[in-house]
C-alpha cells in the first residue's frame, strides 16, 4: 500500500505528464512542504517540474497542524527518507533532489542511494561520522533533547526558542511573521537519532558518502545559522568530498536556519538554481 497521499500522487502524475525534468524538495523539522511554495515557482520558471511531498501524515496546513500536534509524533529519519523515495520510485525521470536541514540530511541519504540526478542540501543535519558540535546547535536542539520523553511526541518552539535557533539575524517583527506563518510542532526523535547517531552502528542518520552513482552534489551552510552552524556542514563537506563525483561548498554571509523561508531566500535558491542548471539542466521537450 503506498505511503503517498492523493495529492503526492498527483503531483507525480503531473510531473510524469511533463517533459520537464522534476526537482524534489524535502523540508525538515518545524515546516511543511508549502514552506517551499516560492522556490517552486522559480525552479518552474526555469525549466523544471516540482514535487514537494510532506512527511508521513504531514497536515495540509499550518492550521491543522497547530490543532492535531501529535500527528507528527514519531517520524523517524528512516520513514520518511523511504517516503520520498517512494515518490521518487515513480518518476519517469530521475530528479534532482533538494533539502533543507533533517530534508537536506535525507536529500544526501537520497543521493547515496543513487536516486538523484545531482543534489543541493541547505544546512543539513548531522549526519553519522560528522563529530562536529557547535554548542549553539546544542542549544537549539535542548528544547527536545531535554526531556527524553519528547522522543515519542512532537514539540513545538516558543517564539524565543525560534529566534534563537531560526531567526537570529532577522528582526522581529520578520521573526514575528515567519514564526506566525510556517511554524508547527516537529517529532522529536530525529533529534535524539542525530544526537546519538555516532554511538549506533546502525544510525538511521547514516549516509552513503562513497556511493558511486551519488551524482553531484551542493552543500549550503549559512553564516550565522546556530541550529546547523557552518562547522557541521563544512564537516559534512569533507566527508563527502571525498566521493568521486561533484562535490561544492558555498557559505552564504550572515544568513541564519531560516535563509530558505525568509526575505532573503532567492539568494540562497540562486545559488542552488546555479548548480542545477548546471549539472541537470532542464530537459527539452
Amino acid at each position: 500500500m503506498s505511503s503517498l497521499t492523493e495529492s503526492e500522487q498527483l503531483e507525480v502524475a503531473r510531473a510524469n505528464e511533463s517533459e520537464a525534468r522534476p526537482v524534489v524538495f524535502i523540508h525538515g523539522l518545524w515546516l511543511l512542504s508549502s514552506s517551499w511554495q516560492k522556490w517552486r515557482e522559480l525552479f518552474e520558471d526555469n525549466g523544471y517540474v516540482t514535487l514537494a511531498p510532506g512527511w508521513p501524515d504531514d497536515p495540509d496546513s499550518v492550521e491543522a497542524a497547530r490543532k492535531d500536534p501529535e500527528v507528527f509524533a514519531k517520524k523517524m529519519v528512516k520513514q520518511v527518507t523511504e517516503h520520498y523515495l517512494e515518490a521518487i520510485s515513480a518518476l519517469t525521470q530521475q530528479p534532482v533532489v533538494i533539502g533543507h536541514s533533517f530534508g537536506g540530511l535525507i536529500a544526501q541519504k537520497i543521493a547515496g542511494e543513487g536516486a538523484a540526478s545531482s543534489t543541493v542540501s541547505i544546512d543539513n543535519a548531522p549526519f553519522q561520522g560528522v563529530l562536529t558540535l557547535p554548542r549553539s546547535s546544542l542549544k537549539s536542539a535542548f528544547p527536545v533533547l531535554r526531556n527524553p520523553a519528547n522522543v515519542n511526541r512532537a514539540v513545538a518552539l516558543t517564539f524565543e526558542e525560534f529566534t534563537f535557533g531560526w531567526a537570529n539575524n532577522l528582526d522581529e517583527a520578520e521573526a514575528r511573521e515567519l514564526y506566525e506563518t510556517y511554524h508547527v510542532p516537529a517529532s522529536g526523535v530525529p533529534l535524539f537519532q542525530a544526537a546519538t547517531a555516532n554511538l549506533n552502528p546502525f544510525a538511521e542518520t547514516k549516509v552513503d558518502t562513497k556511493a558511486d552513482a551519488r551524482g553531484p552534489l551542493l552543500l549550503i551552510a549559512g553564516e550565522k545559522d546556530n541550529t546547523v552552524p557552518p562547522a557541521i556542514v563544512h564537516a559534512s563537506y569533507e566527508l563527502q568530498s571525498k566521493n568521486p563525483g561533484v562535490t561544492e561548498l558555498v557559505t552564504i554571509p550572515g544568513r541564519g536556519h531560516s535563509l530558505t523561508i525568509d526575505s532573503g531566500w532567492r539568494e540562497v535558491a540562486d545559488e542552488a538554481l546555479a548548480f542545477v542548471l548546471k549539472y541537470s539542466p532542464p530537459l527539452s521537450g
